[in-house]
């Protein structure tokens, strides 16, 4: 008689892990696993008295232990020795599926540390040279029962040849099975006809041979080459073909500046002669500055067996990987014009390289906003060309604190396909893996093409310098192509003569200026394209009618205070919906937070998508804007959530409002991406605090103010950042107005602050209304939110427009007025105040609430009014170095008369955006008010 199963067995401690993925995979699909453990298991249901679907929810070893105090021969299990032999087979198996990357031939240099791996040697888990002979169950799908022996060799084939698989971090079990199968079932050998393999070789050559090409014609100049990296080149064209066979319609790509000229000519269509005019110095006279070739976006249309694709690469600075999330904002606009929910239609590439991939946080923040309700876009596809070389830094003691770069993606549990670049067919075949893996799954993937750089981190560059004996490598090694061709050539695919002539038919068709062959769609009219040409040529100074009836301001009201029956509000919430009504009524001012609501919905009711984004979005950092409510008795995924201004109307347009993930950098170039390929939306990003927006400088400087000038990139995209100084300290003070100031030129963006919250109004709806799209940061005062000083009176909406200049609000003598203080925000109020307690009559105050482009004649017209002011002064409450005074300063000259003089009133210069005591803030204040009245 057997010993009864014991819970210190060979089924516990060690092993239980293995035995619970061998139980998974049983409640999964029962015949999958061995006859013996399909008994083991059956017994084990039967005794518990519940479902499969029960266990599956109960703790597996709890199971086990119930199943411990019967005797198992029933269940057909032959003895204790046998049961150890399989639980260490198991073991073995899943050592490889977790770890076998790890012994797997991934680098082409052959410079890759060979590190003994215990985990990977049958001796690790007491399995014996004779136990090696020995048929037993396995958990592999066509390899039921086999020894030992055989199960080593199928795991090392299919995880320790030239692809390296990580997906055992994957806590789905389906997603997990789905990549085990994939790769299983073909032991990770790629199987491509003869038309497939040429075609892969005819890529892979097109690559090498435009490189060289350049490299020999223009000697010294900076391409940032792909040579090395070539199995890019076939990756990317296998990934468009195979994803327009799928119904993908639009693909839109993300990459850096190592083979992007490649990507260019031989994945989008670029005429080489076009490219090579960029090498020699000509180029697009239309745009202000432009940029160099390697930075520069280019789209086409590309045929597929399932009909046209469409390709986009995005404009990218030098700032590696921040155009990641553009692009993700780019897909997300373009899947919601289309109506692609799931995002089926429209998939996103990002290409990066290997140390850029995990030393910068950008990717942190894109794969966080990856599987959010407002940033998903159904997957991405990563490619790392891993040339193993991070700028100069190829060792990893110096380059990261992770075994691999693409350890990062791991956070989202992406499954990581590493690959040999030497092997385009391995690279293809990963490739199909990533596409159908996104496509079912709708999450990241990610390839990392293991490969090298031929030459330095630019043309210029002698890499010897820093990495010697990798150089020496490179040096002798012959190349992708090469070895690939020599490859086909021995399975006779293609002759010598065939795969030379490959290499001068495509040098021939560069002599040209030409491509080899017509691979682009040149006539084809695409759905879904936004006509830009209503917006060229357009001035800020475009009339546009912005006032509203208020019957029909008073009707929409209705809608966005309604809240359905049974739905409990906090009390101050309920309050703010009920003075709302009023307001429209003209029975109170209107305050900030209404007069958002009554831009969005009279936008929404005329057509004009609205999105709105921002670290408390829906609420309102201040507690003013209230567009989602929230029911005090229900969970908010138990219908505990109302968006008033998504039901104005059957037929109204969408309003989306989002409460971002902690991040400035990636949500504020997403929204830039969705803004640029979405003009008919109003695209919002808030800050908590106006200088929150530091942490996405790179966004603003590289993207927002410049874009156009660059690369002729229109965008409407409008931030507004929370600013005004109120004794809150440093932080919670400034939104660095001066930063903005110092970027604004050619009419780039516009920068407005507003006094009155009627200006909001009829700002955000000029910021749609008129054809004009360029960016709006609107610097917003917190203070003025509530202020029933800073309420307008339901006329202001009803009748008038944006007021780039406010003149003096009370009747004055223009004749008697000594001085003109000019200002802008909420420093006005306390101006107002100075001269009010002070009963001065000989100093007017006007407001400039549109800083930039900036309104001299506007301004010019009030200061006539007061033709005996000798001076004109600038007060602000920002520091001296800081806010808009030098950055105005020439433009307030320009509209002097010449007997006027120029002063300042304002805090003294400051390292600190602001003092971080009230005592001494009030002092400040006192004094700048004190110098603004003083005569």
């Amino acid at each position: 008689m057997m010993k009864e199963l014991e819970t210190n067995s060979q089924l516990f401690g060690g092993n239980a892990p293995f035995v619970e993925d061998l139980y998974e995979q049983y409640l999964f699909d029962p015949t999958s696993v061995d006859a013996e453990w399909r008994a083991y298991f059956d017994k084990l249901q039967l005794s518990s008295g519940n479902t499969a679907r029960d266990i599956a929810r109960a703790p597996i070893e709890e199971s086990f232990r119930q199943l411990a105090k019967q005797p198992i021969r029933a269940a057909g299990v032959a003895d204790e020795g046998a049961i150890e032999r399989q639980v260490n087979l198991l073991r073995l198996i899943s050592a490889y599926r977790i770890m076998g990357s790890r012994g797997a031939s991934l680098d082409p240099l052959e410079r890759m540390d060979k590190v003994a791996m215990p985990q990977l040697d049958p001796k690790t888990y007491n399995l014996s040279d004779s136990d090696m002979a020995v048929k037993l169950g396995t958990n592999i799908a066509g390899l039921e029962r086999a020894t030992p022996t055989e199960v080593l060799g199928f795991l090392k084939q299919t995880y320790c040849g030239n692809i390296g698989l990580e997906y055992m971090h994957i806590t789905d079990a389906e997603e997990r099975s789905w990549v085990q199968e994939f790769f299983e079932s073909s032991r990770s050998q790629p199987s491509f006809n003869v038309e497939q393999k040429k075609r892969i070789l005819k890529q892979v050559t097109a690559a090498e041979t435009l490189e060289q090409y350049l490299h020999k014609k223009y000697v010294g100049q900076k391409r940032f080459s792909l040579e090395g990296g070539d199995s890019m080149i076939p990756a990317v064209d296998y990934l468009a073909q195979a994803a327009g066979a799928a119904g993908v319609q639009e693909m839109v790509i993300g990459m850096a500046h190592r083979g992007r000229l490649n990507m260019l000519v031989n994945i989008l269509g670029k005429q080489p002669r076009d490219l090579f005019g960029e090498f020699e110095g000509r180029y697009d006279t239309s745009l202000a500055s432009g940029d160099v070739k390697y930075h520069m976006g280019f789209s086409s249309d590309i045929p597929t067996s399932g009909g046209p694709l469409h390709l986009t690469l995005a404009f990218n600075p030098s700032h590696l990987e921040i155009v990641n999330p553009v692009v993700e904002g780019s897909v997300r606009a373009r899947q919601h014009r289309r109506r692609d929910v799931i995002g089926d239609q429209v998939l996103p590439l990002l290409i990066h390289g290997d140390s850029a991939f995990i030393g910068l946080g950008t990717n942190q923040g894109t794969f966080n906003l990856s599987q959010t309700r407002g940033y998903g876009t159904g997957g991405t596809v990563h490619l790392v060309i891993n040339n193993q070389v991070g700028f100069t830094t190829s060792d990893i003691r110096d380059n990261r604190s992770t075994i691999y770069s693409t350890d990062i993606a791991k956070m989202v549990e992406a499954p990581i396909f590493h690959v040999n670049g030497d092997d385009p067919e391995a690279v293809c075949l990963v490739t199909d893996a990533a596409l159908k893996y996104r496509q079912k799954f709708h999450k990241d993937v990610v390839i990392d093409l293991v490969c090298y750089r031929k030459h330095g981190h630019n043309e210029a560059d002698d890499p010897f310098v820093t990495q010697p004996m990798m150089y020496r490598q490179v040096a002798k090694h012959p190349g992708a192509r090469r070895k690939y061709a020599d490859r086909l050539i021995a399975e006779g695919v293609v002759t010598a003569a065939e795969a030379d002539g490959m290499i001068q038919a495509y040098r021939d068709a560069l002599d040209r200026g030409e491509h080899v062959e017509k691979t682009t769609l040149t006539d084809y009219k695409r759905s879904h394209a936004i006509d830009w040409s209503k917006y060229l040529g357009t001035h800020w100074r475009q009339p546009v009618v912005t006032a509203v009836p208020q019957a029909d301001l008073i009707r929409l009201t209705e809608k966005f205070t309604a809240v359905p029956e049974g739905f409990k509000l906090r009390a101050n919430v309920e309050k703010i919906i009920n003075e709302r009504k009023a307001m429209a009524a003209g029975d109170t001012p209107v305050d900030f937070g209404m007069a958002e609501h009554l831009a969005y919905a009279t936008l929404l009711t005329e057509g004009h998508g609205v999105r709105l984004s921002g670290e408390d979005s829906g609420r309102g950092t201040f507690n003013h804007r209230h567009a989602v409510l929230h029911d005090q008795n229900r969970e908010k995924w138990d219908h505990g959530v109302h968006v008033p201004l998504q039901n104005l109307s059957e037929n109204q347009a969408p309003f989306r409002v989002i409460d971002s993930i902690l991040n400035e950098e990636a949500v504020l170039a997403f929204e830039y991406g969705y803004a640029c390929s979405e003009p008919n939306e109003l695209v919002i990003w808030e800050a908590q605090f106006g200088d929150f927006a530091n942490g996405a400088q790179v966004v603003i400087d590289q993207f927002i103010t410049s874009g156009e000038t660059k690369w002729g990139r229109l965008c409407g995209l409008t931030m507004v950042l929370p600013h005004g100084y109120d004794g809150q300290g440093p932080e919670h003070s400034s939104a660095r107005v001066e930063r903005y100031l110092q970027l604004c030129a050619e009419h780039n963006i516009q920068v407005v602050m507003l006094s009155e919250a009627a200006q909001m109004y009829h700002v955000l709806r000029r910021q749609m209304l008129r054809p004009y799209r360029k960016p709006l940061i609107v610097i917003m005062s917190k203070k003025l939110l509530k202020a029933k000083n800073a309420a307008s009176p339901i006329e202001h909406f009803t009748n008038g427009e944006f007021r780039s200049v406010i003149g003096e609000a009370q009747e004055l003598d223009g004749k008697k007025v000594k001085r003109v203080v000019c200002c802008s925000g909420q420093v006005y109020f306390d101006l107002l105040a100075g001269r009010s307690e002070r009963e001065i009559k000989d100093i007017a105050i006007v407001r400039i609430e549109q800083l930039y482009p900036f309104p001299a004649d506007e301004l010019k017209a009030e200061l006539s009014k007061y033709p005996n002011a000798k001076e004109i002064m600038w007060a602000q409450e920002e520091p001296r170095n800081q806010g808009a005074w030098h950055q105005l300063r020439h433009r307030l000259e320009d509209v002097l008369e010449p007997k006027q003089v120029l002063q300042y009133a304002g805090r003294p210069s400051s390292a600190s955006p602001a003092v971080g005591y009230m005592s001494k803030h009030n002092a400040q204040l006192k004094t700048l008010v004190d110098d603004a009245m003083k005569l």
